[in-house]
């Protein structure tokens, strides 16, 4: 872990809660020794629940390099990532991943996930928001579309 890319995600995160524009995280994304993006949390500032700072830093940061994956990037987060955020850091696929505060430090800030840790450990019958499926044979055209596409690429 390089301290002064910790200090700088932390900063953003300070600097964020400060300004008011959105909560206490900040990420940023390097490679090779340069910051490749940096994220802050902007849920509320642009009314987006899936704005939190880790996963603003991996879109401009595939953005950047031009590829869906962050291969050979390490990933710094001034909090350790919620389940949506660890969710697409997996899918993005980066070397590491460095992170400050602890879970349960959020949790006392008022950012607590252990409802949507726990959700996702039951099986979609028992969770909280009511889930129903459907049409299960008609969406399997959807994977036999992508079966037989000739201009697939395998992520």
């Amino acid at each position: 872990m390089n301290p002064e890319f910790m200090a700088k995600a932390i900063a953003l995160a300070v600097e964020n809660a400060r300004s008011g524009r959105g909560g206490p995280f900040g990420a940023l994304v390097v490679r090779d020794g340069a910051i490749i993006a940096t994220g802050v949390n902007s849920v509320t500032a642009i009314n987006d629940p899936t704005a939190h700072a880790e996963v603003m830093a991996i879109r401009a940061a595939c953005r950047a390099l031009g590829s869906f994956q962050l291969t050979g990037c390490d990933l710094y987060a001034s909090c350790e990532p919620c389940p949506m955020c660890l969710g697409a850091i997996y899918w993005a696929r980066p070397a590491r991943v460095f992170f400050g505060a602890l879970a349960e430090d959020a949790a006392a800030a008022g950012f607590d996930d252990s409802l949507i840790y726990r959700e996702c450990g039951l099986p979609w019958t028992q969770r909280r928001i009511p889930m129903e499926q459907g049409m299960r044979q008609e969406a399997q055209a959807a994977f036999a579309a992508w079966r037989e596409a000739a201009r697939r690429v395998q992520y």
